[in-house]
């Protein structure tokens, strides 16, 4: 299995689609799906029957699954960048390409 170039917690861009541009924070990875789901971003409404959890039903909004290929890290100046992996003091750590600087402390 390959390393994951994208974790919960990275800040990605979207890079095409209906939300093409809009930045986020990744909330849930999944790599075995190869899919991840960014806050704020790909938004699904789901039509909900009343329920006794939820007495009121209605329209319930949720963030749903993006495409690993169709989001990029950011960059502090809030460019996509690709991610690559370096070894330094003996431990395997991702880098931003475009400006090589540590993503993971």
């Amino acid at each position: 299995m390959a390393a994951a170039r994208i974790k919960k917690g990275d800040k990605v861009i979207v890079l095409s689609g209906k939300d093409k541009g809009k930045t986020g924070t990744v909330s849930l990875a999944m790599p075995k799906d190869g899919k991840v789901v960014v806050d704020g971003v790909n938004i699904a409404t789901r039509h909900r029957k009343p329920t006794q959890a939820n007495p009121q039903g209605g329209l319930e909004r949720v963030a749903a699954p993006l495409h690993i290929s169709k989001v990029a890290h950011v960059t502090a100046d809030g460019k996509p960048t690709r991610v690559r992996f370096e070894t330094q003091d003996g431990k395997k750590v991702r880098v931003a390409v475009k400006t090589g600087e540590k993503i993971d402390g």
